[in-house]
């Protein structure tokens, strides 16, 4: 007798990257990226680091945490695997007259030493990383013990992870790839750096989407959040009518302003861990 077993295949995660990195680089993710500013000064501020202490911001994006350091005056090294916001950060640490080492480099395989910083700090981008377990990895062995690990994430039920599953409705997400909102589940946190780190803050906050109005906003994420831009080329005309159509609503859901604007309230994690 036959017996068959069914195998789940692992992801071709050098493929996704790959793909991501194009949609990250799409559009101009620091237009974006810049309104969240306040999350990376409350998280330095959270973290309370000395000055010259060694940060490395992982995923930095367009600098909010990076430079959130800087002003405390850490000697900070600033990575991405996307150059063109890594040059961003940097325009505006220079404006700044900021010094920030920079390096183009993969969350998943750092190119640093084990336990080589005081601090790895990362706001809504490692979250973004197809191998969850293995970019968790890289952080923990960053940091030397006693060191620690700093995020923004958003969560499950926010405004954010609402809109990912939203997205993933009309154009899925790769095979075997978990929801990035996973970075934000304090059940999933525990489990993945809870053996080697203790998780000293677990705080949920909120940030406040500010726009013209409701079209104001889907429309500037169409533009500049290459992810957005992306999945909606992929669509066909009716395809782009129905997703428009859900994102309006989601909108609609989370949208606690008292006039004519537009003001969004998304929940997100700010978590401390520290490295045994």
């Amino acid at each position: 007798m036959n017996v068959q077993t069914s195998t789940t295949a692992t992801p071709d995660f050098t493929a996704i990257k790959a793909k991501q990195n194009v949609a990250w680089g799409a559009g101009d993710y620091s237009k974006v990226g810049v309104t969240l500013q306040i999350t990376g000064e409350e998280l330095a501020e959270a973290m309370a680091m000395t000055p010259g202490a060694k940060i490395l911001d992982v995923a930095a994006g367009n600098g909010n945490a990076t430079l959130a350091f800087a002003r405390r005056f850490c000697d900070v090294t600033s990575t991405d695997y996307v150059e063109t916001l890594l040059q961003a950060s940097s325009q505006r640490a220079k404006a700044e007259g900021l010094f920030v080492t920079y390096k183009v480099a993969d969350a998943e395989n750092l190119p640093f030493g084990d336990q080589t910083f005081d601090a790895v700090v990362s706001t809504f981008g490692v979250m973004f990383t197809p191998n969850q377990q293995q970019s968790a990895a890289e952080l923990q062995r960053m940091v030397r013990p006693g060191g620690k690990i700093g995020m923004a994430n958003w969560t499950p039920d926010s405004f954010i992870g609402q809109l990912f599953k939203t997205i993933g409705k009309h154009v899925p997400p790769p095979a075997g790839v978990n929801s990035p909102a996973q970075w934000g589940s304090e059940t999933w946190v525990q489990e993945t750096f809870g053996g080697k780190c203790e998780i000293t803050s677990f705080r949920r906050k909120t940030f406040m989407f500010r726009y013209r109005s409701a079209e104001h906003f889907l429309e500037y994420f169409r533009t500049f959040y290459g992810p957005m831009q992306k999945a909606f080329e992929a669509l066909d005309t009716f395809g782009q009518a129905a997703l428009r159509d859900d994102i309006m609503a989601l909108i609609r859901e989370f949208d606690v302003s008292t006039n004519d604007t537009l003001c969004i309230a998304s929940e997100y994690a700010e978590i401390i861990a520290v490295r045994r």
